[in-house]
């Protein structure tokens, strides 16, 4: 895997900064296309998020190992521009300036935490959404910059740092590969439209 810069940089409240990455990865014996996908780091603590582009519907393109990579169709159809990113730093500083009541974190956690199945409601995962609080209520990185004290993006911020740095795993690679294409991307995309919906 390899993560390229797009220049491109937003800042919330209390210089919190939040960059933009291009991130590209492939299997070298050939079981997983390559794959490309608009991703944002938040400086302070590391933690990655997939840049949810609006109305698209896919948050990242894959290219077979039997095509040509060109990488300006990659760019377009990733929708990497300047406004793409700008309208993602909108959605994160609305989350910013969204304060939350405990109930609402709590609540919150509890459905971002708990498995989506056909049939209803699914299983919670305790363990997982205690600790992703504890990090929203102090423990996390950032956690008491303005932008993420008691807000909508405090909450998201605690999830992304949970799964990409405390959520247990056999290894880091296992880890780093389940927050960007397995099921920690999973939780984590329905933890930003938990987040939005709280500012809908």
């Amino acid at each position: 895997w390899a993560l390229a810069r797009t220049g491109q940089s937003g800042m919330l409240k209390d210089n919190d900064q939040t960059n933009a990455y291009v991130l590209l990865a492939t299997a070298c014996d050939g079981t997983m296309a390559t794959t490309a996908q608009f991703t944002s780091i938040r400086v302070v603590c590391n933690n990655t998020l997939a840049v949810a582009l609006k109305g698209s519907t896919a948050n990242s393109v894959k290219v077979k190992h039997n095509t040509a990579f060109d990488a300006e169709q990659v760019k377009k159809q990733l929708g990497i521009s300047v406004s793409a990113w700008d309208d993602f730093m909108y959605r994160l500083k609305t989350l910013s300036e969204r304060k939350v009541k405990t109930t609402e974190a709590r609540n919150y956690f509890l459905k971002v935490f708990t498995e989506d199945v056909k049939e209803g409601v699914g299983k919670t995962n305790e363990r997982s959404m205690a600790r992703a609080l504890a990090l929203y209520e102090g423990e996390g990185m950032g956690a008491a910059l303005a932008s993420s004290d008691g807000t909508a993006y405090g909450m998201l911020s605690a999830v992304t740092e949970f799964i990409d740095h405390h959520r247990r795993a056999k290894t880091i690679d296992h880890r780093v590969d389940s927050a960007w294409f397995g099921t920690g991307a999973a939780v984590k995309n329905r933890a930003l439209e938990q987040a939005m919906s709280l500012v809908a």
